[in-house]
């Protein structure tokens, strides 16, 4: 086994104590793609059963690509209920990252078909804001839950940032998944942005594209 396998897990400590307080529906959310130049901002919401386990499940970024592959399929079939919300890269231009983050929670929370009791969120920053959060730093390593949304929301936008490689072969974006890496920044200076791509980050700045309007509507439509 792994070294990051044989790290402590996370566990269902925050879950258990929140069902003996009568929430029943307790949803973990994580996000994944902010540091990107290209692509969606993903969020996930999952709520685990009180009765089942699924074993092996880490923070996102400890797993390889085939262990968050392979656990995919599992956790979704665990969970009660999960739901993505996106937010494009549009709408990272249009509306800054905080608040983009914000409606991706949104369209995640309203996807799950449930209500939640008490939603749970990684790190200080509470991006729901409906008065039922509880923000846990570090919490995509030691509550289970969210460790769960954070396998989701990483595969799943992964398999979109695949699919979006097929029609941009050259910004090698079913490796990088739109971060930076040097390919990426090579194929952006030699050829320019993708409808994929966030405009106003600084990196346009950077290549110089920032004065060019990408392509919008029918034509340029997004998987996402």
């Amino acid at each position: 086994m792994r070294a990051a396998l044989k790290s402590a897990a996370p566990t269902l400590a925050v879950e258990r104590r929140l069902w003996a307080e009568g929430h029943q529906v307790v949803v973990g959310m994580d996000e994944v793609g902010k540091g990107a130049w290209a692509g969606p901002l993903t969020l996930v919401a999952a709520v685990l059963p009180t009765d089942r386990r699924v074993y092996r499940v880490r923070d996102s970024k400890a797993l390889t690509e085939a262990e968050r592959e392979g656990l995919f399929d599992r956790i979704a079939d665990w969970c009660v209920a999960w739901s993505a919300g996106h937010a494009s890269n549009d709408e990272c231009d249009e509306l800054g990252m905080s608040a983009a983050q914000r409606l991706a929670a949104r369209r995640a929370l309203d996807g799950l078909g449930l209500e939640a009791d008490a939603v749970l969120v990684d790190g200080r920053w509470d991006f729901v804001g409906n008065g039922k959060t509880q923000s846990l730093v570090k919490g995509d390593t030691t509550c289970l839950t969210i460790a769960a949304a954070s396998i989701l929301a990483k595969v799943t936008r992964d398999r979109l940032m695949r699919a979006a490689a097929e029609d941009h072969p050259d910004y090698n974006f079913d490796s990088n998944k739109g971060y930076p890496c040097p390919r990426h920044r090579a194929a952006l200076a030699a050829q320019g942005p993708t409808p994929l791509h966030r405009r106003s980050w600084a990196f346009m700045d950077t290549h110089g594209w920032s004065h060019l309007r990408i392509p919008s509507g029918p034509d340029a439509a997004l998987p996402f």
